[in-house]
């Protein structure tokens, strides 16, 4: 998918002034930061989250590639310590259905979030089929229409998507947190001719 570039900057969602919740970063000093015209979105998406007594949870946003490397030796750990006797390529393959590469992530291009939903009326994050609180289970549930949830968890999970998809994202095809705009796979998704947002390294 070819990029034309349009060099908006990075803009730090700590400093937005929107009601958000923050989920702790593997990353030291993380910043939050995403493209600009996402904040704008996302600055509605949390005003509509507050009429309805809700808080969005931002988990992350974009990642350095020594960010992304972070998470992948982290969950190469996981899956390691889960599977000891699977093969050093097994275990790459399980990884990277649900963690990509520091060079293929989405989250490089400033134009990835993902978010779940805290409900202030039951002090408590929403029930989304494969989380607890704010810790999620990586499986096949987390496929956006997993079929075998309870009706609780698929309205929630539409709940969000639609949140998103209404300010123009798409939600990843294996996770139901994470949803991409003006990149390589937003403009995929969407039929564009070309992306908006490439990689920004550092």
């Amino acid at each position: 998918m070819p990029v034309r570039e349009d060099h908006s900057p990075l803009v730090s969602l700590l400093e937005s002034g929107f009601d958000l919740i923050f989920e702790p970063s593997i990353s030291p000093d993380y910043k939050y930061l995403v493209r600009e015209a996402a904040v704008e979105k996302i600055g509605r998406i949390s005003k509509l989250l507050g009429n309805a007594n809700k808080v969005l949870i931002i988990r992350s946003v974009w990642r350095s590639f020594e960010h992304q490397q972070l998470l992948w030796d982290r969950n190469f750990e996981v899956v390691r310590k889960a599977n000891p006797d699977k093969p050093l390529e097994e275990l790459d393959k399980i990884v990277l259905q649900f963690t990509a590469s520091r060079r293929l992530s989405m989250h490089s291009t400033g134009g990835a979030v993902d978010a779940l939903i805290y409900d202030s009326d039951n002090d408590r994050v929403l029930d989304f089929g494969t989380n607890d609180g704010y810790k999620l289970t990586l499986s096949e549930k987390c496929y956006p229409l997993y079929p075998d949830l309870s009706p609780e968890a698929k309205r929630n999970r539409r709940f969000l998507i639609d949140l998103f998809e209404a300010e123009g994202f798409v939600c990843d095809l294996t996770e139901y947190w994470h949803f991409d705009y003006g990149n390589a796979v937003w403009a995929v998704e969407l039929g564009k001719e070309h992306a908006i947002y490439g990689v920004i390294e550092n």
